[in-house]
C-alpha cells in the first residue's frame, strides 16, 4: 500500500486523529482557535495571537481595524487591477453598448465580436478572484475575510449568467463586504440593492401585472427564514410584488416618468428603483399589513424579514455549521439565535455567543473537515508563510476551480454545501493530494508577474512540519503513520506534499 493510499484511507474512513493535551477538559489549544476563525493558523499569526492571547484576539477579528493593511507590493498589484480603476457601472454599460453594436454586424463577425465582449465579464471575474486570494492570504482581519466569504456564498450569484461576472467585483467590494460583521438587516438591504443579484434572480424583470417569483422565493428561502420558516406561497406572491420595480438600468439614459413618479425614483450606478413598474397596491406579509410606499416599503419589508425568529435560527445554525460542526447542537442555534434578535441582528455578536460556547471548543479537539476553498488558502498561507508575498495568484485560483469552489461558480443560489460529506469523496482527495504537490514543488510560478521587477530571491524550502518547532503549534501531535511518512520523503516538496495531503491536515 503507497503512502498516499494509506492516507487517502484514512481521510475517507474518518480517522480522526487528535493530541492527547486536547482531549482534555481544559481550554483547547490556541493554535485551533486561531486555525477555525481564519484562512489557515500560520506561524507568525499565532505568534501575533500568542503577544494578545485568546480574547484579545478574538475581540480585534470581531471589531477589525480598518486602518490595518496589506503588504506594499500585495496593495500595489490590487490597485493596478482594472476592477480598482473601471467601476463596474462603466464597464457594464460598456458592454451594454458594445451588444447593440453587434447586433449590426455582418454575420460572419458577430461571433468573434460576441466572444470578445464576453471577456469582459471573465476578465473581472478573474480579478475579482485574485483580489478575493490576496486579501485572504494576507489580510491581518482573518476573519473579517472569512466572513466576507460566508456571506457571498450565502447570498450566492452565478457569474456565467448573462455578463454578472463583469458585476461581482462590485458586489463583493460594496454589497457584502462593509456588513460582513455588522447588522444582518444592512446586509440583506445591501444585496436588494445590487445589480448581481436582482440579475441572477430575475428581479429586473419583475413588474407589476407580470410579477416573477424567483428572487422573492430565494429571499425568503435562502437568504431570511429558510424552507421551514413559516410563510406561505401567499406570502412569496406578495413580497414578489412589493419587490416589483427593483431592477437595473442598463443603458443609463433617463426614464419618463411623471412629476409622481420621479419623485419616488432611486437610482445609485446601475441599481434603480422604477416606480412606474411597481405595484402600489397594499400588501400582506406574514400578517404585516404593508401599505404602498415605493422603496420604503421594501425597506420596511426587508426589515421584517431581517428580523424575524425563523431568520435568526437560519442564521445561526448556517453559521454553527461552518464554524462548529456539520451538524450543531440546538441549544447552541437557540443562544444565538436569541443573541442574533437580542442585540438586532449583530453579526459580530451572534458570532461571539458561538465562540464563546463549550459547542464551540469543544470542536476544536476533534477538528472540522476543510471545504476545497479552506484547504487551498489554508495550503498556501503555510507554505508560503516565511516567502515574499505572492506575486501571481493565478496558480492559487486555478486549484481552487478545480477543487471546485471557484468564486460566483455555483450555478443555484443555494452557495457551496460546507457538508464534510460533500468534500471528502475519493475524487475530490485525489485533487487534493495532486494540488499539495503542485503547492510545494513549484514555487517559481507565484513570482512570475508581467511587471520588470526583478524576480525576488526565495530562501530555501523548509520542511512545513518544523514549522512550529517540535514543542507547539498543530504538527506537534501528528499521527506516527504520518510523521514516519513525511521522514521518509525523498525530498522537502515531497515531505511537505505528504503534510499537505495528511489526514491532520484537512481538518481545521
Amino acid at each position: 500500500m503507497t503512502v498516499l493510499t494509506k492516507i487517502v484511507c484514512h481521510v475517507l474512513c474518518g480517522i480522526v486523529l487528535v493530541c492527547a493535551h486536547a482531549q482534555a477538559a481544559d481550554a483547547p489549544p490556541l493554535w485551533a482557535q486561531v486555525n477555525r476563525i481564519t484562512w489557515g493558523v500560520t506561524p507568525q499569526e499565532l505568534r501575533h495571537a500568542g503577544e494578545l492571547g485568546w480574547d484579545a484576539y478574538l475581540d480585534a477579528q470581531l471589531e477589525p481595524d480598518s486602518a490595518a493593511t496589506l503588504p506594499a507590493d500585495v496593495q500595489m498589484r490590487i490597485d493596478a487591477l482594472s476592477i480598482s480603476r473601471i467601476d463596474s457601472t462603466r464597464a457594464y454599460r460598456a458592454q451594454v453598448e458594445r451588444q447593440i453594436e453587434i447586433r449590426e454586424l455582418p454575420t460572419e463577425q458577430r461571433v468573434e465580436a460576441a466572444r470578445a465582449n464576453r471577456k469582459t465579464a471573465a476578465t473581472r471575474l478573474n480579478e475579482a478572484g485574485q483580489r478575493t486570494a490576496w486579501r485572504a492570504l494576507y489580510s491581518p482581519n482573518q476573519l473579517h475575510e472569512v466572513m466576507t466569504w460566508f456571506w457571498l456564498n450565502h447570498f450566492s450569484v452565478y457569474a456565467p449568467k448573462g455578463n454578472i461576472g463583469t458585476l461581482v467585483s462590485d458586489y463583493e467590494e460594496h454589497a457584502i463586504r462593509p456588513h460582513a460583521l455588522g447588522k444582518f438587516r444592512d446586509l440583506l438591504r445591501a444585496t436588494a440593492r445590487s445589480p448581481a443579484m436582482l440579475l441572477y434572480l430575475d428581479n429586473a424583470r419583475n413588474i407589476k401585472g407580470r410579477l416573477n417569483e424567483n428572487y422573492a422565493r430565494e429571499l425568503m428561502e435562502l437568504h431570511t427564514m429558510g424552507v421551514d420558516g413559516g410563510y406561505s406561497q401567499r406570502d412569496v406572491q406578495e413580497l414578489a410584488r412589493v419587490l416589483t420595480g427593483l431592477g437595473v438600468n442598463a443603458s443609463g439614459k433617463p426614464l419618463k416618468l411623471s412629476a409622481a413618479q420621479r419623485g419616488a425614483l432611486v437610482e445609485d450606478g446601475l441599481f434603480q428603483f422604477n416606480p412606474a413598474r411597481h405595484d402600489n397596491g397594499a400588501k400582506a406579509i406574514l400578517g404585516h399589513r404593508i401599505e404602498p410606499g415605493g422603496m420604503d416599503e421594501i425597506d420596511a419589508v426587508l426589515d421584517i424579514l431581517a428580523r424575524h425568529p425563523s431568520t435568526a435560527r437560519l442564521i445561526s445554525r448556517k453559521l454553527a455549521q461552518y464554524f462548529v460542526a456539520d451538524r450543531p447542537s440546538q441549544a447552541l442555534v437557540n443562544r444565538m439565535a436569541q443573541t442574533f434578535l437580542e442585540s438586532d441582528g449583530d453579526i459580530a455578536r451572534t458570532l461571539r455567543t458561538m465562540f464563546d460556547s463549550a459547542e464551540f471548543a469543544a470542536s476544536l479537539r476533534t477538528g472540522k473537515f476543510k471545504d476545497a476553498l479552506q484547504y487551498v488558502y489554508s495550503s498556501f498561507r503555510l507554505a508560503y508563510a516565511d516567502m515574499p508575498p505572492i506575486r501571481n495568484v493565478q496558480p492559487v485560483l486555478l486549484q481552487i476551480n478545480r477543487l471546485g469552489q471557484g468564486l460566483a461558480r455555483r450555478i443555484t443560489p443555494d452557495g457551496y454545501p460546507m457538508a464534510q460529506s460533500d468534500w471528502a469523496g475519493s475524487g475530490q482527495m485525489t485533487a487534493r493530494f495532486d494540488a499539495a504537490r503542485v503547492i510545494s514543488s513549484e514555487r517559481g510560478r507565484l513570482y512570475i508577474d508581467t511587471s520588470d521587477a526583478p524576480r525576488p530571491e526565495l530562501p530555501a524550502a523548509s520542511r512545513l512540519v518544523d514549522a512550529y518547532g517540535r514543542e507547539g503549534g498543530p504538527f506537534a501531535c501528528l499521527a506516527p503513520a504520518t510523521l514516519k511518512a513525511i521522514e521518509q520523503a525523498a525530498n522537502v516538496p515531497d515531505a511537505n506534499a505528504l503534510l499537505l495531503s495528511s489526514p491532520e491536515f484537512m481538518r481545521r
